[in-house]
């Protein structure tokens, strides 16, 4: 099992304990592409060329669960198995 499987498990099984840092980690590593924020938002935005979907996630401790869950939504979609 590799240090992005077990990252990934440990996000799945509990979405609400998640630092922006290693989600942010998780979506790069499946080629999601990161857009900082303009103008004094706080949340980050996430594009995918095999979905058309934008996740918007803010960075904010403790990240809501309905963020996490989203973008493991994403990450399915797109196919773990890249």
């Amino acid at each position: 099992m590799t240090q992005f499987d077990k990252l990934y498990n440990k996000i799945v099984h509990n979405p609400k304990d998640v630092k922006f840092e290693d989600l942010d980690k998780l979506l790069n590593r499946y080629g999601f592409e990161c857009r900082q924020p303009h103008g004094g938002s706080s949340h980050y935005t996430y594009h995918h060329p095999k979905i058309t979907e934008v996740l918007s996630i803010p960075k904010v401790r403790p990240i809501k669960a309905v963020y996490v869950k989203k973008a493991i939504a994403a990450i399915e979609k797109v196919g773990r198995d890249e």
